[in-house]
């Protein structure tokens, strides 16, 4: 989808502040009949501009206490060491995101444990054994002030 219109964005809009909106309540939302409301959805969701809908679950719900942001470099960026690197820590179940970065370090990653002894265990089970890693720096969040699943319309 090369640009988005105005009804598009209200769609999106919407949709951020509630995923589970009927049709008919979007279209009457954004202006369009439920069956035009339908298929701009469609058209949105097939170009992925809509990638997915989600419950945002919070990790202290779960009894997962702490975050940890870990900052990963690894001993190249070569194609392979990237992919080989990536694709391992795809299989971490604590790794909540992973960015490539630029800069000093080459990865960020947002940890969630439930206490400071299941970090270790993370660290040493996980994090350590991913491959090409040369070093780990671990900070631990004191508190969340703010975490935005959805861009600004």
């Amino acid at each position: 989808m090369s640009e988005l219109d105005a009804i598009d964005l209200a769609i999106l809009k919407a949709l951020q502040s509630n995923a589970r909106m009927t049709n008919a309540d979007l279209a009457a939302k954004v202006g369009l009949s439920a069956s035009a409301c339908s298929r701009r959805l469609d058209i949105l969701e097939k170009s992925s501009v809509i990638s997915g809908y989600h419950a945002h679950v919070s990790p202290k719900a779960l009894d997962y206490k702490m975050i940890a942001i870990v900052h990963i470099s690894l001993s190249g960026q070569f194609a392979k060491t990237l992919s080989e690197f990536e694709a391992a820590v795809k299989r971490c179940p604590n790794v909540l995101v992973c960015y490539l970065m630029s800069g000093e370090y080459d990865y960020i990653l947002r940890v969630a444990a439930r206490d400071l002894e299941d970090y270790e265990r993370i660290h040493r089970d996980w994090l350590s054994a991913l491959p090409h890693v040369v070093k780990i720096n671990s900070s631990f969040a004191l508190r969340e002030v703010i975490d935005r699943p959805n861009v600004g319309l």
